[in-house]
């Protein structure tokens, strides 16, 4: 099973993402993530024995616990790209200042340290809370995505965040097709 955790975007911004992917659609180079599964990442745990998910699921229980986050508004926009703009590999949508940040940042650090005790490798670089829009497979586009990135401010709009997900993530020709095992309420 390939997991990982996740704030999953409601359907009902699925719309925004594809306007904001609009915006870079005529950058070479470019693979699009699907919008109507628009997610933002906590805590990525690639191939597991599913005999481990039990473990998982009481972790995730414990983080969401230690974490202390009840239910919150999150404010999706701006761009960004990872890892700089000289080199991108992924152009993202952000959280707002205000608008979430810390209690997704709460979150992570939560989740991240129950799931390192159980022997999952960390991030091994800050947290920042994105939502992956596409993916930059060659630098054919990328005077565009830079352009785009440093002069357009899409704001994608606000949900309301109930809960973590544990998700299967399903690698197929047409995409990955993602399942949630698990949800945990704040």
């Amino acid at each position: 099973m390939r997991l990982f955790v996740s704030i999953d975007l409601p359907d009902r911004l699925a719309e925004a993402v594809a306007d904001a992917q609009e915006r870079i659609a005529e950058a070479e180079g470019l693979r699009f993530v699907d919008p109507t599964q628009a997610h933002l990442t906590l805590f990525f745990l690639g191939d597991t024995d599913p005999d481990r998910v039990i473990a998982i699921e009481d972790a995730l229980e414990r983080a969401v616990d230690d974490a202390g986050v009840d239910p919150f508004e999150l404010r999706v926009g701006g761009f960004g790209v990872f890892p700089s703009p000289e080199y991108i590999s992924v152009v993202w949508v952000g959280v707002r200042d205000g608008g979430g940040a810390a209690e997704t940042t709460r979150l992570h650090d939560a989740v991240s340290e129950e799931l390192t005790a159980l022997g999952f490798e960390g991030d091994d670089h800050e947290f920042t809370p994105h939502v992956t829009i596409a993916r930059m497979d060659d630098a054919r586009g990328k005077d565009l995505v830079q352009r785009v990135v440093r002069e357009t401010d899409p704001d994608l709009g606000a949900f309301r965040v109930g809960e973590i997900r544990l998700k299967e993530s399903t690698l197929t020709e047409a995409g990955p097709e993602y399942e949630t095992v698990a949800s945990f309420e704040l």
